[in-house]
């Protein structure tokens, strides 16, 4: 990637990732993934925010110095010491010497505990403030557990530019635009949303509160460590993200994640769908659990407000793949949804009890009483999942 002057004071110096297969070597990246990163020039003082993967690293400093030219970078900003931010900071150190971390106190504990001695630091709390001139002033605001516990974010003062860290960050790599107002955005809506399911989901309480202290500021700019600078479209990224921390659904559609060994739940499901687009729900996505990513279920349930969960009993509880899609909105706190449970067994019920037990902690409860059916369903249990799909329907339509 080339560099993007960004601002008179700002430069991307981010890179793009399209070899990794799985970031966080669990969810899929089939467009890719880029690391942001960008420096902050001022007439005295330069700095950098965010570093990038090891395996890039030398790109970012090849992008530094065609900046800078002789002249060297100040300071190395860390928002945000995941690895993929933070990988490159021992090569850059290599490269730039003289170079000053900045973090708060749990970042800088961070980087001794990843990587050794950090060398020459400077510790920062929430409000703070570092000068690189008289004109150009950056404003460290601690945001925790978003998504780590040492998460913060910089906002350059006097543009209103903020260096968002991981929040308001998707997956996909960047197509040669770096700025939302050059490229058509649909694809990193998209992926905002399953990255936000994903990594983001669990933490809405501390998205809420870091947003609380954002307001007020009349942004001109975010830039995240992945995915578009958002300039024109700013402000529809951070209502996204007040949604999706609220656990508020997107859409009234209905997401289906079932599992079925020999066609029996999956019996069930399809007349259930069936009811659903006959009760008027147009938006409605049919997941078979085996042959899905996690990834994906997460964010389909994070998008909706319906939801249908189906499984047979397996060893006595759900079957896995189900299991884990329900483990996962458990750990995530998934609210504020509209659901039905579909079980079936050939000789003990235990599924449903099992999606019951998962969720309860997250106020989630299903509609109407749960469809069982034993071994195959027949024509009762066939209605039940009709009746209880209109139900649903009435709920959403």
């Amino acid at each position: 990637m080339k560099t993007k002057q960004i601002s008179n004071r700002v430069h991307f110096i981010g890179v793009n990732d399209r070899t990794c297969q799985k970031f966080e070597a669990l969810w899929p990246l089939p467009y890719g993934i880029s690391y942001n990163s960008y420096l902050v020039v001022g007439k005295e003082k330069t700095a950098i925010i965010d570093g990038v993967d090891c395996s890039r690293a030398l790109q970012q400093i090849d992008h530094i110095r065609a900046i800078l030219g002789d002249r060297t970078p100040d300071y190395l900003v860390i928002n945000h010491m995941e690895p993929d931010h933070s990988g490159a900071i021992r090569v850059l150190r290599q490269a730039f010497p003289d170079l000053t971390i900045v973090g708060n106190a749990q970042t800088l504990a961070m980087v001794k505990g990843f990587y050794g001695e950090a060398g020459s630091t400077l510790t920062v709390k929430d409000g703070d403030t570092l000068s690189l001139d008289a004109e150009t002033t950056l404003k460290f605001v601690l945001t925790p557990m978003v998504h780590w516990p040492e998460t913060m974010m910089t906002l350059l003062e006097e543009e209103q530019t903020l260096f968002s860290g991981d929040a308001f960050g998707c997956y996909g790599a960047l197509n040669g635009a770096v700025v939302d107002s050059e490229m058509d955005t649909a694809i990193y809506f998209d992926e905002m949303v399953r990255y936000y399911a994903n990594i983001v989901g669990k933490y809405g309480k501390f998205v809420q509160r870091a947003l609380a202290k954002l307001k007020g500021v009349a942004l001109s700019a975010i830039c995240p460590t992945h995915g578009p600078v958002w300039t024109a479209e700013h402000a529809k990224v951070v209502d996204l993200y007040d949604r999706l921390s609220r656990y508020e659904p997107l859409d009234n559609g209905v997401t289906i994640v079932y599992g079925s060994m020999y066609g029996n739940t999956e019996h069930m499901v399809e007349v259930t769908a069936e009811a659903l687009a006959e009760g008027g729900v147009r938006d409605i996505r049919v997941f078979n659990a085996t042959n899905t990513d996690l990834s994906y279920l997460l964010a389909e349930a994070f998008r909706h407000r319906g939801l249908v969960i189906a499984s047979p009993t397996y060893s006595e509880t759900l079957f896995p793949p189900v299991a884990d899609f329900v483990r996962a909105i458990a750990i995530r706190e998934l609210a504020n949804r509209k659901v039905l449970f579909l079980g079936s067994h050939t000789w003990a019920q235990q599924a449903v009890k099992e999606m019951a037990r998962q969720l309860e902690p997250c106020g989630i409860e299903p509609i109407v009483p749960a469809v069982v059916a034993k071994q195959a369903p027949d024509g009762n249990a066939l209605e039940a999942c009709r009746e209880a799909a209109r139900a649903l329907a009435g709920k959403l339509v």
